[in-house]
């Protein structure tokens, strides 16, 4: 797997696939990692419809096909649902027809080995259509809303795939917040995803904060014993996180019947994942699904 994107033409090139999503009027929706699991997609956009939130109030902060049973399913509902998306690694990978997910786990990672089952599953379901689809999404996006700019991205601006953890130091948001701003200007917030991790962080530029904000995955619970996975909505008075409710037993039969058994499909069950050796140390709980 490619532990770090640094250096693959492919994988960097986040700052050069640019596209404004324009001014968005109302709260906006933000989410990320559908993950083939398309119980968890449609309930979102069920959820989404319900909040009076459509399509185009709504961001994707890529890797739609990725763990679960459904990508081809998944894919073909985020497709038709009008929603913005960013590339994530596995639409670069999927879209290019590349040999692995570049996910960015280091070698020999539970999470690596793990990853060329769904892998060459998820790449033996898509059509050319989809695939067609991946290669034309932007690396980056940007929008107002409320009388703010945000950029969004989906792992940072550095590489496509760089994990952006919430304990990582402000140096490094700063960095990352650097070089968006020095290719697109000021921002006042970032979305990302990419870590399956919700949290918000606000960092100074200068003297002004800029948030920094991961939306969480909706595919994958967030590795803390909870089956419901994780979502952000953008509001007048900032972001709030929600969690998701939806029939996980399904989509985890749905994995078992794909062939997928090599520990995500009772992530969906138990709330935690296979393994924690791609997380900080620091955020290890010592339990595994």
């Amino acid at each position: 797997m490619l532990a770090n994107a640094y250096g693959s033409d492919v994988m960097t090139d986040v700052l050069s696939r640019h596209r404004n999503f324009g001014v968005l009027e109302g709260p906006v929706l933000l989410f990320g990692g559908p993950y083939s699991n398309f119980e968890a997609t449609a309930s979102l956009f069920e959820r989404a419809s319900l909040m009076g939130i459509t399509g185009q109030r709504t961001i994707c902060t890529g890797d739609v096909c990725a763990y679960c049973g459904n990508p081809a399913e998944t894919a073909r509902l985020v497709m038709g649902s009008g929603a913005h998306v960013i590339a994530g690694n596995c639409e670069v990978s999927l879209g290019e027809r590349a040999a692995d997910c570049g996910c960015g786990f280091e070698d020999g990672a539970a999470c690596d080995r793990f990853a060329m089952e769904w892998f060459r599953f998820a790449d033996e379901e898509l059509d050319d259509g989809s695939r067609a689809w991946m290669r034309s999404l932007p690396g980056i996006g940007t929008f107002c809303a409320y009388g703010k700019r945000y950029a969004v991205v989906h792992g940072a601006a550095s590489a496509v795939n760089r994990f952006i953890w919430p304990v990582m130091s402000d140096s490094v948001l700063c960095d990352e917040i650097g070089l968006i701003e020095a290719a697109l200007g000021p921002v006042d917030g970032v979305i990302a995803g990419h870590t399956g991790m919700a949290f918000e962080r606000v960092v100074s530029i200068g003297e002004r904060p800029v948030r920094w904000i991961n939306t969480g995955a909706i595919g994958l619970p967030a590795h803390d014993g909870d089956v419901r996975t994780s979502f952000a909505v953008l509001t007048a008075e900032g972001v709030r996180f929600e969690r998701l409710d939806y029939d996980h037993e399904t989509a985890s039969a749905a994995m078992r019947a794909a062939g997928l058994r090599a520990g995500y499909d009772r992530s969906l069950t138990s709330g935690y994942w296979p393994s924690e050796d791609s997380f900080p140390s620091e955020m290890r709980l010592g339990r595994v699904a």
